[in-house]
């Protein structure tokens, strides 16, 4: 499993005409003078900011699988939501370490990449840990978590982080809630993290995402699993506030009690 994840996944470089991000470049505060805050920024008005959102709203609704357009979206409309987000965790004796890291000497924030996982120790890690479910997801879904975009639009260093950090867990998310990467599957995810995060984006995609739902797919969606979606975002505390990094061995099935995420109402198969 580790050789394969080592030989197939591979960073996904998003907006190719700019200068592309390297997976394992810390998110942190750029040079005094440079105008830019941290290593990938993008500096833009608001008539800027609105122009990208309009275009990258229509891109992604009519393409969900555009995920550098559902990136942008998030960037320029997220704001607000991020503060909150950001103030959550600064709230949070756990998420706070996560946000505080970068100041301590030799220490930055922590990204989860293939450049920062220990494939090797995930994989020796016992049946049913976190770790070593994230790693079969991954697997399994053959899937890579290089192919998160960099933030860019941000224009504050520390949400900035904030929104990146959201998108490195969103596979964790997935394997908390069990759920696959196919179009149902996705549409659960976006509920969950609508109701957790509040952010435009997700909210966007869990109210557009069933468009191209079958029927039966549909009727499922909304009678079952938007409803335990819902639930359980609710009622779960802030997923950003997890030292995932530090939660590797913990058995799967503890922590989802510890958040209070229940078991789907049905099995979702991939």
């Amino acid at each position: 499993m580790v050789t394969l994840l080592r030989g197939t996944l591979r960073p996904l470089r998003l907006f190719q005409a700019l200068p592309g991000p390297a997976a394992d470049v810390p998110l942190r505060a750029a040079s005094q003078g440079t105008g830019l805050l941290y290593p990938e920024h993008i500096p833009t008005s608001l008539l800027q900011k609105v122009l990208l959102t309009a275009g990258s709203a229509g891109m992604a609704l009519y393409n969900p699988y555009r995920h550098d357009m559902v990136a942008v979206l998030g960037e320029t409309t997220g704001c607000r939501a991020l503060r909150v987000l950001r103030d959550q965790m600064k709230r949070d004796s756990e998420g706070a370490q996560i946000l505080q890291s970068c100041l301590l000497p030799c220490r930055e924030r922590p990204r989860i990449s293939l450049s920062t996982l220990d494939l090797d120790k995930l994989q020796s890690l016992p049946e049913g840990s976190l770790g070593r479910e994230y790693l079969r997801f991954l697997d399994v879904n053959r899937v890579s978590p290089d192919t998160r975009a960099p933030t860019r639009f941000v224009d504050d260093e520390e949400l900035a982080y904030v929104i990146q950090r959201y998108r490195e867990v969103h596979d964790m998310l997935h394997t908390l809630l069990g759920m696959p990467t196919n179009i149902l599957g996705e549409i659960v995810v976006k509920w969950f993290e609508a109701v957790q995060t509040g952010l435009p984006m997700c909210i966007l995609g869990a109210l557009f995402g069933p468009i191209r739902l079958s029927a039966q797919h549909l009727q499922v969606l909304v009678s079952e699993l938007v409803p335990w979606a819902v639930q359980n975002g609710r009622r779960a505390p802030c997923v950003l506030n997890l030292y995932y990094e530090r939660r590797w061995e913990q058995p799967l099935k503890a922590l989802r009690e510890e958040l209070g995420i229940t078991d789907p109402p049905m099995h979702i198969k991939a």
